[in-house]
Formats: C-alpha cells, sequence, structure tokens
C-alpha cells in the first residue's frame, strides 16, 4: 500500500513538473511576442518608421508596468487563497488578454490591453515555481525547476516563429494555447505545504512583511537584483538589434525576432547547465557567480562587434542567452530564502519586478544614449547592473539543501 501512494506521488509530483513547464512555455511566448512583432504591428496601425521605437517603449513599459502589479495581486493571492487558484485566474486572465490584442487598431489600444495582459502573465512563473518547490524534495527540487525553465523558454522559440507570419494571428494562437492549458490545468492539486498552513492563524500573503523588517527586505531586494542583467539582455539589448545593429554597422539591418528566438535558445540550454551545476556543485550561489561573469563576458563581444553580420548576431545572441541561462536558479533562491506563508509571494513578484525593472533600465539607456551613444550606453549599464547583482548575490545565504517547511513569523524568525 505504501508503495502504490509512493508512485502515484511521483506520477503527481511528475504531472505537476509537466504542467508548469507548459504553463511558463505559453507565459514567455506571450512575454515576448511584443518584441518580436513590435515593428510591424505597429507600422501597421499607423505608427511612422521614425516613431517606432519611442512608441514601442510605450508599449513595452505598460506590458512591464502591468507584470509589476500582477506580481504583487497573485503573490498575495497564492499565500492566502492558494497556489492552484492563481494559476487558473492569471492564465485566464492573460488568454483573454491576447485574443483582445489581436483586434487592436491603435496605439493606446495596444498599450493597455498589454498592461492588462501583463497583469496576467505575472501569476504563471511564480506560482508554478512555487508548487514544484514544495512539492519534490530538497534533493530534486533543482532539477524540477530546471525541466520548468527548459521547456517553458522554448516558448520564445515558438513566438519568434509564429511571430514571422502575421502579427494578429500570433496574437490569437497566444490566446488559444492558454485557453487548452487551462483545461490541462484541471488536474493539477494543491501544494501540501500551503494546505498544512492554511487554517492556522499565522500571517499569510502579507506582503508589508518584506518592508517592515531591514534584514528582510534587504533579502529580498538581493534576490531581485541579482535576475536585473538578465532583462536588460533581452529587453534591450536584443529587443533593439535592428538599432544596435546599425549603431555597429551591420551591412544588413538585424532582426529582433530571430534575436529573440536564438537568445531564448541560449537561455533554455544555459539554464539545463546552471540547474545541473546547481546541483553538482550544490551551491546556487556559486553558479549565478559563474553566470553573472559570463554573461557580462557575452555582452562585451556583442557590443565590440563592428560590422557584425546576421550569423554572427544569431551566434551572439545565443551566447548571450546561454550566459543569462540563470533564470530558474534566480526563482528557485528567492523562492528558498522565504517561509511558506509568503513563499508565494516572494516567487510571484520578485521575478516580475525583475521584469518591470526594465522600465528604468530603459529611461537610464534612453537617457546614456543621447549623451554617450548607443554603445558606450550599452557597455556602461550591463557593468553596472552585473557589479550591483555580483554584490546582491554575496550578500544572500546559500539555499541548495534547505527544509523549507517552515513559516515566516512578524519578527522575522522562523518557526516550524
Amino acid at each position: 500500500m505504501t508503495d502504490a501512494v509512493s508512485a502515484k506521488a511521483k506520477r503527481n509530483a511528475l504531472f505537476l513538473v509537466i504542467v508548469a513547464s507548459l504553463g511558463y512555455f505559453v507565459d514567455i511566448y506571450d512575454l515576448v511576442i511584443f518584441s518580436i512583432v513590435r515593428v510591424r504591428s505597429l507600422q501597421d496601425i499607423g505608427v511612422s518608421v521614425a516613431d517606432i521605437e519611442k512608441q514601442g517603449e510605450y508599449v513595452i513599459n505598460m506590458q512591464m508596468g502591468g507584470l509589476l502589479l500582477g506580481g504583487i495581486i497573485w503573490g498575495i493571492m497564492g499565500d492566502k487563497l492558494g497556489r492552484i487558484k492563481v494559476l487558473f485566474g492569471s492564465i485566464f486572465l492573460y488568454s483573454i488578454g491576447n485574443l483582445v490584442n489581436g483586434m487592436i487598431h491603435d496605439v493606446n489600444s495596444y498599450a493597455l490591453i498589454r498592461f492588462v495582459t501583463g497583469i496576467g502573465l505575472a501569476g504563471e512563473l511564480g506560482a508554478g515555481i512555487t508548487l514544484v518547490s514544495e512539492t519534490l524534495s530538497k534533493e530534486r527540487r533543482g532539477y524540477g525547476t530546471t525541466i520548468v525553465a527548459m521547456i517553458g523558454l522554448l516558448g520564445a522559440v515558438a513566438a519568434a516563429f509564429v511571430g514571422q507570419y502575421d502579427w494578429r494571428t500570433a496574437y490569437y494562437v497566444g490566446g488559444g494555447l492558454g485557453i487548452v492549458l487551462l483545461l490541462l490545468r484541471m488536474g493539477t492539486f494543491e501544494s501540501g505545504m500551503f494546505k498544512n498552513i492554511h487554517d492556522k492563524d499565522v500571517s499569510k500573503g502579507n506582503i508589508m512583511m518584506l518592508f517592515n523588517n531591514r534584514k528582510r527586505f534587504l533579502k529580498y531586494l538581493y534576490c531581485i537584483l541579482i535576475g536585473a542583467p538578465l532583462w536588460y539582455v533581452v529587453g534591450v539589448l536584443v529587443t533593439k538589434a535592428p538599432e544596435f545593429g546599425k549603431a555597429l554597422g551591420a551591412p544588413v539591418a538585424l532582426s529582433a525576432g530571430d534575436g529573440i528566438m536564438y537568445t531564448y535558445i541560449g537561455i533554455s540550454v544555459g539554464g539545463v547547465f546552471a540547474g545541473l551545476l546547481a546541483q553538482y556543485s550544490r551551491s546556487r550561489k556559486n553558479t549565478m557567480f559563474v553566470f553573472l561573469l559570463l554573461s557580462l563576458i557575452s555582452v562585451m563581444f556583442y557590443l565590440s562587434a563592428k560590422g557584425i553580420t546576421t550569423s554572427q548576431f544569431v551566434w551572439l545572441a545565443f551566447f548571450m542567452g546561454f550566459a543569462v541561462g540563470y533564470w530558474a536558479t534566480f526563482v528557485t533562491i528567492a523562492s528558498e530564502q522565504f517561509g511558506t506563508n509568503i513563499r508565494s509571494t516572494v516567487t510571484t513578484t520578485a521575478p516580475n519586478f525583475v521584469r518591470g525593472s526594465l522600465i528604468p533600465i530603459n529611461f537610464a539607456f534612453t537617457a546614456l544614449t543621447a549623451q554617450f551613444g548607443r554603445i558606450t550606453a550599452g557597455y556602461f549599464m550591463m557593468i553596472l547592473l552585473t557589479g550591483i547583482a555580483l554584490f546582491a548575490v554575496s550578500q544572500l545565504q546559500e539555499t541548495f539543501d534547505k527544509d523549507l517547511d517552515y513559516v515566516e513569523d512578524e519578527e522575522l524568525n522562523m518557526t516550524t
């Protein structure tokens, strides 16, 4: 009987990892689709060539703003109501958002719907990683989150492929994939750790716990800062590949769609290596140090590639993607730093605050570009963000084999 129960538990855990992986696949597809169809979609609704970059920043900043707000909403709901409810609610919202996105005809509507879609997208990864981390053993949860990242990040490859065709169809496909995933989610189950504290008299989903204690706040801030270089690479260096190519003297205009596709292939491959390195070394911190330094090197190669060709660009995009393939490791670190009663809040808000950091990063990069030029600004921002991330990692505790079955009290103490 015990063997039968154990076998069932393993099947349930495997199903959970698969569904979480497919959920992240759709999440990434919908997250990057605008970057891929940015130029064609904006031109099609009447934006002039001269205004493409400016209006594109407006739309992507609105999407990232939605991610910031959604991260807070879904994170709190995950700790108060359960991880499963977040998965259902978030995927429904971003599926509808993408379907409506295929029907817009002006920039303001485009931006508004991307904002709403961003709110929906914010709940997927955090809830999925929290469920996997709390369901698998501490020895195996790293493998589970690595699989989620490996399969999920290939959603960008699918987006790049579909995005080659009609941009409105690309949004319809994203919405349709979400609806299919919603049906698959019917078979998932709630986290046992969450069930154990659901009826206990402990503060659950209290986001103020992250700000009312200096030590806890700094730990949360460090979790966010270690992910910022990744979104700078994807959201600026690759998304604005046509503009960077021009500044580097590329003989042919570089394609953001190709860049996104090869970058995310690299992120997926890098995610596997990062996960395996963390398992082998039994250290997520050391893994982060290695990949942050590698990402800095990769960007130096990209920004110094004078006369860059299309073939050189796709290889550099893959290299940069591989080097920033620490996304799953970063999210796992955030999940492992805090107790069950605020774990969903942290695991959902941290990656979305990282995504949302693209807003100030974009503003800073634009200001530096106006003052020093695009390439110099590119160097400066990457060096700055990497330095901050390395410091942040050094301040966090190693969590590889940490037992996650505990709650945080109001005074920062851990209580089992």
